[in-house]
């Protein structure tokens, strides 16, 4: 009698560490399955194909902007790069050579590095700091230009670029930098930047050159972008000023001959606005 009770007593004794034995084989295939789900999350966020940046640029963008032929990772790929006046266009237009680009971290922000050869001048480097109701674009200064391109490209705007279809370079430039911030649904620009039009020409005159203009860009404190157009050289004179507000762009302007060129630029005056005499009057907004 008392030997069975020593045996009883004892029974629940060698169970326990089997428990823990059971236990312990348990907790280890959890945090063998969490590491595995940790790893894959981070093999899949380093290798993450760049075809999900050129998604992420197509949506953000309203499909103006597409990131053709995506090669490699969003931290590190090419794409071509589209412009489109939008979902619904038929205008296209294919910037040459292939944008490169390296994404990082640069603080508490990231940090992208863009090439391009034949239309950025070296390396032209954004810092984007995404936040909860307020996000930051901001563009590094940098001498000289940084962008130039066709001026075919603005065909793929639409209209009125796909009219006129003017050639020469567009050409943008910031050397003070600038900074875009998005909050409530709202974008505001700080800093300013200027936009040339370089030996602009059209199939719409029979002028070789209608000239070179330049459309400058600055922020406010009240939220605006303030617009201004002037005339560097050439027979086709604008000028114009107007702001980009949350409401909307408002712009008005006039073009008009330079002595002389009145007859050739008559047809294209029609185009780009309302006659009023021998000058034509822009109004948008």
């Amino acid at each position: 009698m008392k030997l069975r009770t020593r045996l009883a007593k004892a029974a629940p004794q060698r169970a326990a560490p089997a428990r823990s034995l059971r236990a312990g084989a348990a907790a280890a295939r959890r945090w063998a399955w969490a590491g595995g789900l940790l790893g894959g999350l981070v093999a899949l966020v380093a290798y993450a194909p760049a075809a999900w940046l050129a998604n992420a640029v197509s949506s953000a963008s309203g499909q103006r902007v597409l990131l053709a032929e995506a090669d490699g990772t969003i931290w590190s790929g090419s794409a071509m790069l589209i412009l489109t006046g939008g979902a619904d266009s038929r205008d296209a237009t294919t910037l040459p050579g292939r944008l490169q680009w390296k994404l990082g971290l640069a603080g508490s922000a990231l940090q992208v590095s863009l090439q391009q050869e034949r239309s950025l001048n070296g390396t032209v480097t954004l810092q984007v700091r995404p936040g909860l109701g307020r996000s930051e674009v901001r563009l590094l200064p940098q001498p000289g230009w940084i962008g130039q391109w066709p001026s075919a490209l603005l065909s793929g705007l639409g209209t009125p670029w796909n009219t006129l279809r003017l050639g020469g370079a567009v050409r943008l430039s910031s050397p003070q930098g600038l900074v875009l911030e998005q909050a409530a649904g709202r974008w505001e620009m700080k800093g300013s930047a200027d936009i040339e039009v370089l030996d602009a020409s059209s199939p719409l005159t029979t002028l070789e050159q209608l000239g070179s203009y330049r459309l400058h860009l600055s922020g406010n404190d009240a939220g605006q972008v303030m617009l201004d157009l002037s005339t560097t050289e050439g027979a086709l004179q604008l000028k114009g000023d107007g702001m980009i507000a949350p409401k909307g762009v408002r712009f008005r302007g006039e073009a008009s001959a330079s002595e002389g060129n009145e007859a050739a630029l008559n047809n294209l005056l029609n185009i780009i606005g309302r006659r009023e005499g021998e000058r034509s009057v822009i109004s948008i907004g």
